[in-house]
C-alpha cells in the first residue's frame, strides 16, 4: 500500500511527533530511571511513551494497513516482516545519552518507508520546539513552533567544507575519512539533528562509521533527500531501507554534488 503524501498526512506527522514530544519532556522533568537494553543501550519510560503514543496514533488515526517498526518493538524482537512493503520507521527518541545527561540534542523521529527508500520523515527537536520534515513538497523547518521556511544544502563552499561530527561516536574511521577533503571547521551535534544541519545548509559532511539502525536514519535521510543531498554508503551506492536485521552500513551524508 502506497500513502497519499500529502500536506494534511504531514501535518497530521509533525502534530504527532509534536505531542510525542511533550510525552518526552514530560519524563525529562522527572525524576527518571535509566535502564539497559541488551546492546546495552540506555533506555528510558521517555522512549516507550513516545514509542507507544506514535504507534497507536498511527494506527488509528492515519492507517493501520501499513507496518510499524519501532525502534523499542524492534529491540524487545517485535518487528514486522517488511521485505518489498511500504513501512513506518519510529525511532521516539533519538540520542538518549544526551537525555539522560539533560542535553538538548535529542529527537523524535518518524519517517514512511516505500520501495526501500524513505519518502517522508518528520524530525522534532522536544526542548527548543523545532520540527524539520521532508517529502516529495520540499524539506522545511519551523523554529520554536514558527512558520515554517523552506531549507536546502548548499552549494559547495570556497574556503572548505564543515564536516559535522557525532558527539558521542566519532571514530578513527571518520577521522581517516575527513582528512580527504578540505575542512574549514567541525561542527558536533548530537542525534539525527545532524542530518537536518545538513539539509539546512549550515554543515556539508557527515560521515558516519559506526554502527546504526535504519530507525537512527530515516527521517534525517528524507529530510536530507529533498533538501537536496544524499546518504550513501562507502561503496556509493544510496542508503536503503528494510535490511535483514534494520542494520545499517557505514554512509556519508553530504549535501556536496557527487
Amino acid at each position: 500500500m502506497a500513502l497519499d503524501i500529502g500536506l494534511r498526512l504531514i501535518d497530521q506527522l509533525r502534530a504527532l511527533a509534536e505531542r510525542a514530544g511533550i510525552e518526552v519532556m514530560a519524563v525529562y522533568n522527572s525524576d527518571f530511571a535509566v535502564d539497559s537494553k541488551e546492546d546495552r543501550s540506555p533506555v528510558t519510560e521517555a522512549d516507550r511513551r513516545a514509542e507507544t503514543l506514535i504507534t497507536n496514533a498511527i494506527r488509528n488515526d492515519i492507517t493501520d494497513a501499513i507496518p510499524i517498526v519501532g525502534e523499542e518493538a524492534a529491540s524487545a524482537g517485535f518487528a514486522p516482516e517488511v521485505k518489498g512493503q511500504s513501512f513506518w520507521l519510529i525511532d521516539p527518541l533519538d540520542g538518549t545519552k544526551e537525555f539522560v545527561k539533560r542535553g538538548t540534542d535529542f529527537t523524535v523521529n518518524i519517517a514512511l518507508i516505500e520501495g526501500g527508500r524513505p519518502v517522508l520523515g518528520v524530525i522534532h527537536v522536544p526542548v527548543t520546539g523545532d520540527t524539520f520534515w521532508g517529502s516529495r513538497h520540499g524539506a522545511f523547518a519551523s523554529t520554536g513552533g514558527g512558520a515554517p521556511r523552506q531549507i536546502s544544502c548548499r552549494p559547495r563552499p570556497e574556503d572548505g567544507v564543515v564536516a559535522i561530527v557525532s558527539r558521542s561516536h566519532r571514530t578513527k574511521e571518520t577521522d581517516d575519512y575527513l582528512k580527504g577533503f578540505a575542512i574549514a571547521r567541525e561542527i558536533s551535534v548530537g542525534s539525527s539533528l545532524k542530518f537536518c544541519r545538513v539539509a539546512a545548509g549550515e554543515a556539508d559532511l557527515y560521515p558516519r562509521m559506526g554502527r546504526t539502525m535504519e530507525w537512527d536514519t530515516a527521517a534525517g535521510h528524507a529530510i536530507l533527500r529533498f533538501a537536496g543531498g544524499t546518504v550513501r554508503t562507502l561503496e556509493g551506492h544510496e542508503l536503503s531501507y528494510g535490511k535483514p536485521g534494520f542494520e545499517n552500513p557505514y554512509f556519508v551524508a553530504t549535501g556536496l554534488p557527487s
